[in-house]
């Protein structure tokens, strides 16, 4: 079996909104389904902490994570593709099996201070372009608790430095937050502007980023 990269880590400083919020909010548990937990109101004193964010190889074991953390993503996914429910109340994920089984997939889950916040899944060649050496941001996913911090873009850049070499990320039309993210995140990465391209595949319009990661962490 191909064993995945080593865990990659990073330092970072989260900046949050000043106010208040609900003391009962939904948190992730370990098995990546929601739970209830407290939550301290924010205050000035702490708009600004520390924050350790780790994106870590899943192992096959952790595949109900992942599954758990899919749904999430899938539901969220709904807005902007058609994706139904499984007569089970479950949309599902036929691919999630092939990450332990095939070389080029890797599979990520990613922690914030010691928490599960989401996942990453990367594979070897495009569904857009037909090129079969690229790298492809699979499926990545934030939930929404972590996301306007910066931390999607650390993840990101972290998979790409992990992962040197030719890379797509594809985003559909329709998805105006995520083109802006990507955009960000992509011309922050490589230091450059980046002139991604529209294109058209099975009725769906996306919009195609390229670009090269030539770190290797």
């Amino acid at each position: 079996m191909h064993r995945p990269p080593a865990a990659l880590r990073l330092q970072a400083v989260r900046q949050l909104p000043l106010g208040v919020r609900d003391s009962s909010l939904k948190g992730l548990g370990e098995d990546g389904i929601l739970t209830t937990k407290s939550l301290s109101p924010m205050t000035k004193d702490t708009a600004k902490v520390p924050v350790q964010v780790e994106v870590l190889p899943a192992a096959p074991e952790q595949a109900p994570i992942l599954a758990n953390l899919l749904e999430l993503y899938a539901h969220d996914f709904s807005e902007f593709h058609a994706i139904d429910l499984g007569a089970d109340g479950r949309f599902g994920y036929r691919h999630l099996p092939l990450y332990w089984r095939e070389p080029d997939r890797h599979p990520f889950l990613i922690r914030v201070n010691g928490r599960l916040a989401g996942f990453v899944l990367v594979k070897r060649g495009s569904e857009i372009s037909g090129n079969e050496t690229v790298w492809d941001i699979a499926e990545f996913f934030v939930i929404r608790g972590y996301r306007r911090r910066g931390i999607g873009s650390q993840v990101a850049h972290e998979v790409w430095r992990r992962l040197p070499g030719a890379w797509e990320v594809r985003v559909m039309q329709s998805n105006t937050s995520a083109y802006h993210f990507w955009a960000r995140a992509i011309s922050t990465f490589t230091a450059e502007a980046i002139s991604p391209v529209c294109v058209e595949k099975n009725g769906e319009r996306w919009t195609l980023f390229s670009f090269e990661s030539k770190c290797a962490v």
